[in-house]
């Protein structure tokens, strides 16, 4: 699981609720309900293997409106665990029979995030001979009267210029492959040209494994050269066969599959039209949840251990309405709360990627310090929150607006000014926020 159940040990509930206040302010008893369902894992690769099987995760719903935290607790807890995570809308499913995505998908979905992640530090890990196989490669084209020999201290010293970056901007012909559309996609896939290179379009993995690849050869920098090989040398050190069992081991053992809006698949029974395929969707969703073994190209996946997060505003209807098998399979329920002006101001001050050290690093892009005063964070919080009080409470979502607005004129000037520092007062928030939130109906539209 995670890594190996044995880096789990380190990975106390407090240590967890302690990581994911680094990124996400309030909203405590959601952090520790999370962290104890982490540990719980942990916990159930000690016991005897007889019961092992036995112990489900404990499924949790959180309730609350949209941009509290619901999404950044599970993402970051995923990455925490270096976990296997998708995060779904439950919108985008339809029961069997109905047009649309069948459940089962969200599952194979999250093999392919098992796949990436798995795969990703596989490279990782055979990186340092990709590079030394890749240096070879490039050298030999640059220098092809000098012998690959470690001993010579000329080939030596060309490698390490190479490292160095010193040929960055030389060129070199390498053989590329790209997915290559046959005639018959431009029909069935609308506008496209036959040959047309598929990894230039933002297509799913999957279809671009549909068509044959095709080789040629390309003339590139040798910056450009070194990432395409390195890729291409770290796969053959890559057990493929090995890369499938640890990434569907880590999906059923460490998988973490997020549903988002689950309040909109509740529906009334006896009741027809829409409400009828959305109960049809929880009935769907019940053998996925309560565990079953579901078919992918990289084989069967079993869902029994995987733990799923469900969130959804619940403000027309509760988890009660579900149905009564799905409510028993997500026992935990935890409300996360509104956020106001203070926990505005430490989102914005505490926060490890807060939206002013994103911005600062935006600035410093250009050579210019961007600086906050005290007051300034205070006027941005309490302009945040009074829009959420106006208008539909985005949550946290609500900061980057106000951000955006009082650092547009800024973001479009500052490659032209010369400045070397800027410093936004409460002043400055003040003339860029107050005509907006006093023009209720501007406001709609700039906030």
């Amino acid at each position: 699981m995670g890594k190996k159940g044995k880096d789990y040990a380190i990975l106390t509930p407090r240590r967890i609720v302690k990581e994911l206040s680094r990124y996400i302010i309030g909203q405590e008893e959601a952090k520790r309900m999370v962290a104890i369902a982490i540990r719980n894992r942990w916990r159930r690769l000690q016991v005897p293997e007889n019961f092992q099987k036995e112990i489900t995760p404990n499924n949790i719903i959180m309730i609350g409106p949209t941009g509290v935290g619901k999404t950044e607790i599970a993402r970051r807890l995923a990455q925490l665990i270096s976990a296997p995570f998708i995060k779904v809308e439950a919108t985008k499913y339809t029961e069997v029979g109905y047009v649309g995505r069948n459940v089962e998908s969200m599952i194979r979905d999250l093999m392919e995030a098992s796949i990436a992640l798995v795969r990703k530090e596989m490279m990782e890990e055979v990186k340092m001979k990709a590079e030394k196989d890749v240096a070879e490669i490039i050298l030999s084209k640059l220098y092809p009267h000098i012998p690959p020999d470690e001993h010579n201290e000329t080939y030596t010293r060309l490698r390490e210029m190479l490292f160095e970056g010193k040929f960055d901007d030389r060129e070199v012909e390498i053989e590329v492959e790209e997915s290559a559309a046959p005639p018959m996609f431009g029909i069935i896939g609308g506008n496209f040209e036959p040959g047309l290179d598929l990894d230039a379009l933002d297509l799913p993995e999957p279809i671009k494994n549909l068509f044959p690849r095709r080789r040629r050869r390309k003339t590139m920098k040798v910056s450009e050269a070194r990432k395409i090989l390195i890729e291409k040398e770290a796969e053959k050190y890559i057990d493929r066969e090995k890369l499938k069992e640890e990434a569907r081991e880590r999906a059923e053992e460490s998988g973490i599959v997020f549903i988002d809006e689950f309040d909109k698949i509740v529906g009334s029974e006896g009741s027809h039209g829409p409400d009828v395929s959305r109960s049809g969707v929880q009935r769907d969703l019940l053998p996925i949840v309560e565990g079953t073994t579901v078919a992918t190209k990289y084989g069967p996946v079993k869902t029994d251990h995987i733990l799923f997060i469900a969130a959804g505003a619940f403000t027309n209807h509760s988890p009660s309405d579900l149905i009564p098998e799905l409510q028993g399979r997500f026992p935990i329920r935890v409300e996360l709360s509104s956020l106001g002006e203070k926990e505005f101001y430490r989102i914005l001050t505490e926060t490890e990627s807060s939206l002013l050290k994103q911005y600062k690093a935006l600035f410093r892009a250009e050579s210019v310090e961007l600086e906050f005063t005290e007051g300034a964070i205070k006027k941005i919080a309490h302009y945040a929150h009074l829009a959420n009080e106006m208008m539909e409470d985005l949550g946290a979502r609500r900061l980057h607006t106000v951000m955006a607005k009082i650092l547009e004129d800024y973001l479009f000037d500052v490659p032209d000014i010369r400045k070397d520092k800027i410093t936004i007062t409460a002043r400055i928030v003040d003339m860029k926020l107050s005509k907006f939130i006093e023009n209720e109906d501007l406001s709609k539209y700039i906030l």
